[in-house]
């Protein structure tokens, strides 16, 4: 079985987004395992596909991965 890459783990992640959170925490381990084998230290989102996205939920998502030790950064709209 091949890892995921940065684009699966992500899409995975957006995907449980969607479903009320349902096994983020694996989602979140994957995108880092992902940025790891890339050599990068941060993943970007598009923040029309969050389902909350204003201010306040983009910077819970934020602090939500970086204590899991994934920096997030956001698309340009």
């Amino acid at each position: 079985m091949t890892e995921p890459s940065i684009a699966d783990a992500t899409n995975r992640i957006y995907e449980s987004l969607q479903a009320d959170n349902a096994d983020i925490d694996t989602h979140i381990a994957l995108l880092k395992a992902a940025l790891a084998r890339e050599g990068l230290k941060e993943a970007t989102f598009d923040p029309a596909r969050l389902v909350q996205n204003n201010r306040s939920g983009r910077k819970r998502m934020q602090a939500y991965f970086r204590q899991r030790g994934v920096t997030v950064k956001f698309s340009e709209q």
